[in-house]
């Protein structure tokens, strides 16, 4: 059974919020303006949900956000610790603000999430970037007015990386990015372990928040315009295990489809080895839930597939593919896909090509084996040298754009219900929106129809996208 934060705690961090507000009436009355935040989220839509939460806790104390760092008193970077990259990218951008920090005391720089979760890294912060004042780990997301206060009143850098498998905090201020679509957490942490995964290491184990909870948050942001829910969780498909219940996961669905204001249902992620026939069941019978599923593969080969503690084979993955495709067979299909597995050789590639092939996804999130401190892989001795593991890696892209480009020109001259997310990222004079089975549709309109749903009539398909306009009434 998941801890639940108690009232008691609770109420010290709504005193600290308190506070915190009285600190910035304090600014803004002597700098005419209130203090301005800057937040960056690296990683998953976990660690987006996250930064949703951190952003809902600052409006609350008064803070404004800014899009930029340079102007702002305090800048948070949400991290990731799933791959080098990510890294990489917060060490060079705190290394960037070491200069403008120089020359604006006044300044905070904060670390949050799962990079910082680990110890080895936050020692080499504080070692290598004592620019930073502020490191809480992924546990301490709740305790943010208290951890803020104390760095704004304090001397030396505030640290709470506490290593547990974590509580689970409700009611903590939102603020989305988004009216018309929303990120619902139902549980958090993973049980899996697979050999790659930093995950359970600095999430914790799997905890799943009460059904009533999440029921109540779905009503209120159904009442409040939201029509597009997408249940979240590191394994959604585990839900309701930890809990004294008999609702799992495709019960939750079927409880969520029944939401008056709700339109569109999305859920991710699904471990292969937990997706049931329960779930699928729930998929093509509830009206709402949208023809679109992420199952991670990770690799094609039965010997590198239990060398990552994966727990299924690829006969078994392929299966359950085939039972998806029979109950919906119009699904859109999405997966991950490692590269360069310490273990992996040329012919256990093969087998990933030969999955591909036969699934045919219409997206997939490919990466090269990042290797992660304190998991098993990191001590496994690599087959295959980086030069062909790129080869492989550009072979893999090959083949999947070739499948996407087909994929989606099936929908050329079809019109589909999109709904608009906003401008698209290339063109602020076309808009962008998704269909049900997430794909990206791009097509001229005007700034009112964002957040609503239109018909759009696919004129050309990419890659990676479709263009359209909107269909004639």
């Amino acid at each position: 059974m998941a801890q639940i934060i108690s009232e008691k705690e609770i109420k010290v961090q709504r005193d600290f919020l308190y506070k915190l507000k009285e600190y910035t009436a304090n600014f803004c009355a002597e700098n005419g303006r209130p203090p301005f935040a800057h937040t960056e989220t690296y990683g998953c839509q976990q660690n987006e949900n996250d930064t949703e939460r951190i952003r809902g806790i600052l409006e609350e104390a008064g803070y404004e956000f800014t899009d930029t760092a340079d102007n702002a008193e305090l800048v948070i970077y949400n991290t990731c610790a799933v791959r080098e990259n990510a890294e990489q990218k917060v060490f060079g951008r705190i290394g960037i603000l070491k200069h403008i920090k120089e020359s604006r005391r006044d300044m905070t720089i904060a670390l949050c999430g799962c990079m910082v979760q680990q110890e080895h890294i936050t020692k080499k912060i504080r070692e290598v970037h004592p620019q930073v004042d502020l490191i809480f780990g992924t546990h301490a997301l709740y305790k943010l007015p208290e951890l803020l206060y104390r760095t704004l009143t304090e001397k030396g850098a505030v640290v709470d990386i506490e290593n547990s498998d974590g509580k689970i905090a409700e009611d903590i201020p939102v603020k989305r990015d988004s009216d018309s679509s929303a990120w619902v957490s139902v549980m958090y942490g993973c049980n899996n372990f697979c050999t790659y995964c930093i995950v359970p290491y600095v999430r914790g184990r799997e905890r799943s928040r009460e059904p009533e909870k999440i029921m109540d948050e779905v009503r209120a942001l159904a009442k409040s315009g939201c029509t597009e829910i997408s249940l979240l969780g590191q394994n959604v498909n585990s839900y309701g295990k930890d809990l004294d219940t008999d609702i799992d996961f495709a019960e939750l669905l079927r409880m969520v489809n029944g939401i008056d204001g709700v339109e569109r249902i999305r859920f991710m992620t699904s471990h292969p080895k937990d997706l049931s026939d329960r779930l699928i069941d729930a998929m093509a019978e509830c009206g709402k839930v949208c023809r679109q599923l992420h199952l991670p593969f990770q690799a094609g080969s039965d010997k590198v597939l239990a060398d990552m503690n994966r727990r299924y084979t690829k006969e078994q993955y392929l299966s359950k593919i085939e039972k998806i495709k029979a109950r919906i067979p119009d699904i859109s299909l999405s997966t991950d896909v490692i590269v360069g597995f310490p273990t992996e050789t040329n012919e256990d590639f093969e087998e990933t090509l030969d999955v591909l092939r036969r699934v045919r996804f219409d997206h997939i999130f490919s990466f090269i084996y990042s290797r992660r401190e304190g998991t098993p892989a990191a001590r496994m001795e690599f087959v295959l040298s980086d030069e062909q593991i790129h080869k492989n890696f550009n072979r893999l892209l090959e083949v999947q754009n070739e499948i996407a480009k087909q994929n989606n020109e099936k929908y050329v001259g079809k019109i589909e219900k999109v709904l608009v997310e906003g401008e698209s990222k290339t063109d602020k004079a076309v808009l962008s929106g998704r269909t049900d089975t997430s794909k990206i549709v791009n097509f001229r309109g005007g700034y009112e129809l964002i957040g609503k749903y239109v018909d759009v009539k696919i004129t050309e398909a990419h890659t990676w996208s479709l263009n359209g306009e909107l269909a004639e009434k």
